[in-house]
């Protein structure tokens, strides 16, 4: 049975590695030296500052999580063995839930932004560089 799990830092290890499958699954366009800097700081600084929730696949191993920040989703990543199966679907109705309303997303990562946009969301905005000043355009969602 799939359900949604309140996670802590005793999980952010195994987060961590779901992080880095998917980002390795779907964000291509990221060089090895910028997956290893953002991969140094989510434990430190970005998964202390979201309320993290995980969906437990059968077996109890998590499949992916999502970080909630106030109304937006601050992150949303999904094991790569586990895509394609709803549990993104699962996490982005769980949010909704919550009152999320708001999500960003890499212009790069067209997988990204259709499953934002086949679930209602319309690009609002965009910003030449990400939040770090890396070169990797950021389009703002909304519902």
């Amino acid at each position: 049975m799939k359900t949604i799990i309140k996670c802590d830092k005793d999980d952010y290890d195994v987060l961590a590695g779901i992080w880095e499958r998917s980002v390795r699954a779907s964000h291509f366009f990221l060089s090895e030296e910028v997956i290893n800097e953002i991969r140094e700081a989510l434990i430190p600084d970005y998964f202390p500052n979201v309320d993290l929730y995980a969906v437990s696949a059968d077996g109890g191993q998590l499949a992916g999580f999502i970080g909630l920040s106030e109304r937006k989703i601050e992150m949303l990543f999904i094991d790569s063995h586990c895509r394609g199966l709803g549990y993104g679907s699962m996490l982005l109705e769980f949010a909704g839930r919550q009152g999320a309303v708001e999500v960003d997303v890499n212009e790069q990562n067209p997988s990204a932004l259709a499953f934002y946009r086949a679930n209602g969301f319309k690009i609002k905005g965009r910003d030449e560089t990400d939040e770090a000043g890396r070169p990797y355009p950021i389009l703002h969602l909304s519902l």
